[in-house]
């Protein structure tokens, strides 16, 4: 079997349905990879953390931040 795991971040539009707007979203991507051969499998969720960056004497220096991706699963 063959995976295929794309990003997915929607475009609100803030003059329509939000959550209708971000349900459109996800099945257009859908249908754009099963037209492909691609079935959906499903959602995935993933937190990443990224250190702080210590900058010279605090210049430059980054906080710590936590990076949250929804990917998309698909099987062939």
């Amino acid at each position: 079997m063959e995976y295929k795991v794309v990003p997915f971040a929607a475009s609100i539009d803030p003059k329509k349905n939000v959550n209708g707007h971000i349900a459109e979203q996800l099945e257009s991507l859908i249908k754009h990879h099963n037209d492909r051969g691609w079935s959906y499998v499903r959602v995935e969720n993933i937190t990443t953390f990224v250190n702080q960056e210590i900058g010279c004497f605090g210049f430059g220096a980054k906080p710590a931040q936590t990076f949250f991706t929804h990917l998309v699963v698909f099987q062939k």
